[in-house]
């Protein structure tokens, strides 16, 4: 298993949930004292999303998905640990449960997706496997 040595040399490992390996994305030129806190592979992807929240529905779009979660593009966000239930538009939509970890304003926000029906899980995953393998 390989380590990463971040900040104060403490050791992070780099093993994914799948068993393979993720390296910190690069922060761009930015301070070295914001570690990148994302260890799941992450994958450009851009799909229509309606966003289903109360009573509204807000139309949207992913700008990258991983297996904890994705980007959703939205001048229109939600607040900090506001929960929704989102449609992925694919040939067979994806139906996700949707909580918001971070926001940029006029931008879009950060979700943590969870999938509550085996169906939708196994749809989510073969999304993840088919990206895994374009990556590449």
């Amino acid at each position: 298993m390989e380590e990463y040595r971040g900040e104060n040399d403490q050791r992070r490992s780099l093993e994914t949930v799948a068993g393979g390996a993720a390296r910190p994305m690069d922060t761009g030129g930015q301070s070295a004292r914001r570690l990148e806190r994302r260890w799941a592979p992450r994958y450009a992807f851009r799909a229509t999303v309606e966003i289903e929240w109360g009573s509204a529905v807000l139309r949207a779009s992913t700008c990258d998905i991983s297996s904890n979660g994705m980007f959703i593009e939205s001048p229109d966000t939600l607040w900090i640990g506001a929960g929704f239930t989102a449609r992925i538009a694919l040939d067979h939509p994806v139906k996700v449960d949707c909580f918001v970890k971070r926001v940029e304003p006029g931008r879009g926000m950060g979700v943590v997706v969870t999938l509550s029906e085996p169906k939708n899980q196994k749809q989510f995953q073969d999304l993840l496997a088919s990206l895994s393998l374009t990556a590449t």
